[in-house]
């Protein structure tokens, strides 16, 4: 188990912001959300090729910042994703992409049953500053 993506322990990661642009240029934030149920499954980044792409192909294709690389969501592992509509916001500096997965859930983690989950599966408790998992 990996302490950090299934543990009860809260470690938020306040330098993020502060890596990607060092590490990223030209990217942007994006808030991924499931067009039918509403649930914001992902927060990721993209740059102007990954959103050009996005645009063109209707499939959702981010940058990812850990690898420096286009990621086309669900390409290795077949959870993909259509693109339903993009909306940009009011300073323009950050996306919101409802999409609707093609097969299951969207992040790499998994539940017990095997079944990928949506990013924010965990709930923060705010009387102990626990996690508590919604989808074990």
């Amino acid at each position: 188990m990996k302490e950090l993506e299934e543990g009860d322990r809260l470690a938020l990661d306040f330098d993020k912001i502060a890596k990607v642009a060092q590490q990223s240029r030209g990217v942007i934030p994006v808030a991924v959300q499931h067009a039918d149920t509403h649930e914001v499954v992902l927060l990721a980044y993209t740059n102007e090729e990954a959103f050009r792409r996005t645009l063109e192909t209707g499939r959702l294709v981010l940058w990812s910042t850990s690898r420096n690389e286009l990621w086309e969501k669900g390409k290795t592992s077949g959870e993909t994703y259509s693109l339903v509509e993009a909306r940009v916001n009011c300073e323009q500096n950050s996306l919101l992409y409802k999409v609707r997965p093609n097969r299951g859930g969207i992040c790499h983690t998994k539940n017990l049953r095997g079944e990928p989950r949506n990013c924010f599966y965990r709930r923060i408790n705010p009387v102990t500053g626990t996690l508590e998992n919604l989808d074990p």
